[in-house]
């Protein structure tokens, strides 16, 4: 994920966000493409070479150089398990027993707001339970058809975005530009890499943030803790940090606009492949980076010219559309809940504020209200570790959101630095002591 935070300078022009992600970009989709043709089998994850962090967590499929025996195994291995899997890539799978979108409710809930009107709170939830889903049920599903076809080596998923969003910094050319750099990486990732790539934003919802402190010091005042503009403001006053339930509305209202943007970016032309030339940031044109990136792209125009030459319809929209998904952390579970809807198509319940939502570090806690609220959407579920997740708890965990072990219905993302991540694989490859 691209963290906004780590800008410490600010442009005047207000470009400092989108240079310092496409500043990752190549980088981070070359350390990718090494990933898949150097280390496949060692690689379950990597650092971002910009900042040293970890970024991202990648699942890799065997290389191409591999051994005519060893490719014969893995395609006798891939096609045994390939039949049940392909089976239920459209399923919906079954809805959770004992589940309803209140029953976390009765949960112990870590992480959220109080609100000190909660008559103005269930208003807020009211007035949401009747907007238009941001998402559809039949975009979630295909989602999740697509990530359960990447565990079989036939996908590879991409995921970028803000750390947190904000109302004051909402734009069309910001939500523009972060659109650009996941198209550029999964374009020079599916180029290098031959598999497709689900195109997920870290957009459109991703405004709460988990806080370790309930409230914060500054010169002796204490107030509540910013929690992200859906809960609080920034500001540090004791009216700005009073968590507000209309903020909530407000941030729906935002999150369909920028939905309406990237619906228009993704099939109106702007994402069509002969354009990726002009995807370039104006402002790296003469950069290295620029550079590398406009070879990769002479690469591709031969090769559309050759498709073309030969009777392929380049005008189709296989290469003039990109399907991209939202995703955001399930934290502001009120919110979650008044945008939650029965498909009338399969009778499920899936979370339309975002085609995917994920359990944070904080909140995965086995009986507590985020699982709870989470095991019973028709959802993709991202659960988000750290160092500090026991690996019983995690396949506990697992097994409580996917007990009929659905494909693509679990997405495990890795938070922890590189060194714990070197040494908890070769904990891991010694197997228990």
């Amino acid at each position: 994920h691209f963290q906004k935070d780590t800008v410490h300078s600010r442009d005047p022009t207000g470009q400092d966000h989108a240079m310092v992600m496409l500043r990752r970009a190549v980088p981070l989709a070359a350390a990718l493409l090494w990933c898949m043709a150097v280390e496949p089998r060692k690689a379950a994850g990597f650092v971002a070479p910009a900042t040293g962090r970890r970024r991202s967590h990648v699942r890799c499929s065997a290389p191409a150089s591999c051994t005519t025996s060893r490719a014969r195994t893995l395609g006798a291995t891939r096609a045994a398990r390939r039949a049940p899997v392909l089976a239920v890539l459209g399923s919906p799978g079954v809805q959770a027993t004992n589940w309803t979108p209140e029953s976390w409710r009765e949960k112990e809930a870590k992480q959220l707001p109080t609100y000190a009107d909660e008559a103005k709170l269930k208003a807020a939830e009211a007035k949401l339970r009747k907007v238009s889903p941001l998402v559809f049920a039949g975009e979630i599903r295909s989602m999740q058809e697509q990530l359960a076809k990447a565990t079989l080596g036939q996908g590879f998923l991409l995921m970028g975005g803000d750390c947190a969003e904000s109302f004051d910094e909402f734009n069309v050319d910001h939500v523009r530009d972060t659109f650009r750099v996941i198209l550029q990486m999964a374009l020079v990732l599916t180029f290098g890499g031959t598999v497709p790539v689900i195109k997920v934003g870290r957009m459109a919802g991703q405004f709460a943030k988990p806080r370790s402190e309930n409230t914060e010091t500054v010169d002796g005042v204490e107030l509540p803790s910013y929690r992200g503009d859906n809960i609080n403001s920034e500001a540090f006053t004791a009216e700005s940090r009073e968590p507000d339930p209309q903020r909530m509305v407000d941030a729906y209202y935002q999150c369909a606009q920028t939905l309406n943007i990237l619906r228009a970016f993704s099939y109106g032309g702007y994402a069509d492949i002969s354009r990726l030339h002009a995807w370039n940031l104006d402002f790296v044109e003469t950069t290295s980076m620029g550079s590398k990136y406009r070879q990769l792209a002479d690469k591709v125009d031969e090769s559309l010219r050759f498709m073309k030459a030969i009777g392929v319809n380049t005008e189709s929209d296989t290469f003039t559309q990109a399907q991209f998904f939202t995703a955001h952390e399930c934290l502001l579970l009120p919110y979650e809940q008044a945008l939650t809807r029965m498909d009338s198509t399969t009778g499920r319940w899936y979370d339309c504020s975002a085609h995917m939502v994920w359990i944070g570090e904080r909140t995965r806690q086995l009986d507590c209200a985020h699982v709870e609220f989470c095991r019973g959407l028709g959802n993709p579920i991202g659960i988000k570790i750290s160092d500090k997740c026991d690996p019983a708890e995690l396949v506990t965990l697992c097994q409580t959101l996917n007990p009929n072990n659905i494909p693509g219905r679990i997405t495990i993302i890795v938070r922890m630095g590189a060194e714990k991540v070197v040494a908890l694989h070769k904990a891991d490859a010694r197997g228990p002591a």
